[in-house]
């Protein structure tokens, strides 16, 4: 049996922290930044955690399950 490979999207997407919880970046910073207030292109800066409900679809993406 050949192993089971990973969506190269994700790999590319999200980073496991130090107690297995999963980090992302947030959307909607690339591009049209001339109408989103300061604060709300501060915010979108910084990564967050995957939620709850999105956490089990992205570790099979990953193969951690």
């Amino acid at each position: 049996m050949p192993k089971m490979k990973t969506k190269s999207g994700a790999k590319k997407r999200f980073k496991l922290t130090g107690s297995g919880k999963i980090k992302r970046k947030h959307a909607f910073k690339s591009h049209i930044l001339t109408k989103k207030s300061k604060k709300r292109k501060l915010s979108l800066t910084h990564s967050t955690l995957v939620s709850d409900a999105d956490t089990n679809s992205v570790k099979e993406q990953l193969r951690l399950k």
